[in-house]
């Protein structure tokens, strides 16, 4: 299978294929889901709530750092996540725009 190129695709299919790898991981989105529910930042309590090492959620956390999703800050030794509240609406807004197209009647299927 041949090499993906992304410069072929536009801006907004690169920025909507990422973010769906991203959260195609069920880690990630149960990462998310646990601080959206804690309406705070969390900072060493993911070990604990899914039962996965430290070294893997790191790594999750890592690639929703990279998009954007979640932001972090030092206290102390630990650091702590949130939502990028600005984020996440705007990703929101992609994927509102990308799911409300008009698909039609499709007879052919």
């Amino acid at each position: 299978m041949g090499i993906t190129k992304s410069d072929i695709f536009s801006e907004e299919q690169n920025k909507l294929a990422g973010f769906f790898k991203v959260l195609g991981h069920p880690a990630r989105v149960a990462i998310l889901q646990h601080i959206i529910n804690q309406k705070s930042c969390i900072c060493n309590d993911l070990v604990e709530e899914l039962g996965l090492a430290q070294a893997t959620i790191s790594q999750h956390l890592k690639e929703l750092k990279n998009i954007g999703i979640i932001k972090g800050s030092i206290e102390g030794k630990s650091v702590c996540y949130c939502i990028d509240e600005e984020k996440w609406k705007q990703i929101q807004q992609d994927f509102d725009g990308f799911f409300n197209q008009n698909v039609g009647t499709n007879q052919c299927c």
